[in-house]
């Protein structure tokens, strides 16, 4: 072996080794300097004031730290940058807050080992840090900074990197109008709807993903309207602050909702989808895309639910589109026994191309999916899809909840290929072999260790079908370790 290669592959396992290392060191470090929440309800914090702390957010600009002006709330350290007041009534204040995501990352055979995926080992790294300025009741201004990066990846995709730059940066007027209210939000801003099945913020990647938009809202009584005009960010990794709106991508529309209606709450949406330049296996184009979808989600005592369906039309380039998708997900969970554990069923249906050189292009596009909404792992994605998921979950502890499941997956036509995340077709897939797509084990456990640290680990194993294996895949596994602090 040549030297300089030998000395090359010594200093990559040092490095893994270091990035390894260093997330442990993180974790360790993070969980000792919080109070867990056992400890604080020994240390009674808050226990005789009518406010209480607002819990860390998936959205952190819905936090409302204006509760710090109550002087019974008994303080932390760092408070004084979480609450600094800026009127004598205190409603005009101030907040500053930070996130942390470290998550290690083993994958065996990433697009199941076909062309270059091959087995990796690394780390992404989200930072985040944000300010939330309150002037009165009316006005907000929240700015929030990102940078992901990936240590040690082989192959690092869109989703992987993007160094320091505007994650948010949008401005709320709200005002009351009677009974009503009216909210105008404009801005970069991140956007999700219901479950995240198909417009998510993308957590599950290191990017998340925002969008230049104009939003606004009317609430009166059980009911929302929402209006948005949107250009989803387009991320570049050449530097520091240089994403732009992806003028070639806009998706507009409008949606309603409903609160209890029966037992549950229903939502529908109108949208455009209009992206230049799209390519499918039997398509490309200009891509003009018009969707509808309806959800309808509740509980009655120990049974809940969760129904979505999406259909969509339009066209792609000179070829009409006719697609379709469902999401659906019901449990019954045993309230009275120990772990309260929740037996689980979910089932996904998307369209594929039935026929392709028809005219017609049947490929569901999942539009901007949640990048974890099967596993995290990503071995496949929303298009051209059967799915049940039989699952388990249980809380051994009050802080820590886990999950078993088993998927089992098949294609909605055999004429179209597999899908792996990002809508990447699987390649020597399409119109080759069975419907049989395969089935994955899953395993995770989520551990709140304060109310500023949460710990995950998941581990996935993909059997794969024969079609995958005749096109020279083989079986994946995916491991992850996590750690999230928000402050």
């Amino acid at each position: 072996m040549p030297q300089n290669s030998r000395i090359s592959r010594i200093n990559g396992r040092q490095r893994s080794k270091v990035s390894r290392g260093y997330l442990l060191a993180l974790i360790a470090g993070c969980i000792a300097a919080q109070e867990t929440p056992a400890q604080e309800a020994e240390s009674g914090t808050g226990a005789s004031c009518a406010v209480q702390r607002p819990a860390i957010n998936f959205n952190r600009w819905n936090e409302n730290w204006g509760v710090l002006a109550d002087p019974c709330l008994p303080r932390k350290p760092f408070d004084d940058l979480k609450y600094i007041p800026l009127s004598s009534d205190g409603v005009s204040y101030l907040s500053l807050g930070a996130g942390l995501r470290e998550r290690l990352e083993t994958v065996n055979s990433a697009l199941f080992g076909i062309g270059t995926g091959h087995p990796d080992s690394y780390v992404i790294q989200r930072a985040q840090l944000h300010g939330d300025l309150r002037l009165g009741e009316h006005v907000q201004v929240f700015a929030q900074l990102e940078d992901a990066r990936p240590f040690q990846k082989n192959t690092v995709s869109p989703v992987d990197k993007n160094p320091l730059d505007v994650e948010q940066a949008f401005i709320v007027v709200t005002e009351k109008v009677g009974s009503d209210t009216f909210k105008a939000r404009i801005g970069r801003q991140e956007m999700a709807f219901d479950l995240q099945r198909f417009i998510s913020v993308r957590d599950g990647p290191n990017v998340r993903q925002s969008f230049d938009a104009l939003w606004g809202d009317w609430e009166t009584g059980s009911w929302r309207t929402i209006a948005y005009l949107t250009h989803p960010v387009q991320n570049l990794d050449a530097t520091t602050f240089d994403d732009v709106s992806n003028r070639h991508l806009a998706f507009n529309g409008i949606r309603i909702e409903r609160k209890h209606i029966g037992p549950g709450d229903f939502s529908a949406y109108y949208s455009r989808y209009s992206r230049d330049g799209a390519k499918f296996l039997d398509a490309s184009g200009d891509e003009r895309r018009d969707v509808v979808d309806v959800r309808y989600n509740g509980a009655v005592e120990r049974i809940d639910w969760d129904v979505e369906i999406m259909g969509q039309g339009g066209r792609v380039g000179d070829k009409a589109i006719s697609a379709w998708a469902l999401g659906s997900l019901a449990g019954y969970t045993f309230s009275g026994q120990p772990g309260k554990p929740r037996l689980g069923l979910q089932f996904d249906l998307a369209s594929g191309d039935r026929h392709p050189g028809d005219g017609r292009i049947g490929t569901f596009n999942p539009l901007f999916p949640n990048g974890y909404y099967f596993t995290l792992a990503g071995f496949t994605g929303y298009s051209n899809l059967i799915h049940v998921k039989p699952s388990i979950t249980f809380k051994p502890a009050d802080t820590v909840t886990v999950l078993g499941a088993l998927g089992l997956q098949w294609r909605e036509t055999v004429a179209d290929a597999v899908y792996a995340q990002g809508s990447v077709p699987v390649p020597g897939t399409a119109g080759q072999g069975s419907r049989w797509t395969g089935m994955y084990a899953q395993l995770r456990t989520d551990w709140a260790v304060s109310a500023n640290v949460v710990a995950s680990v998941e581990a996935v194993h993909f059997q794969v079908g024969d079609t995958i294996r005749q096109a020279g895949g083989r079986n994946a596994d995916y491991l992850g370790m996590e750690l999230k602090f928000g402050w």
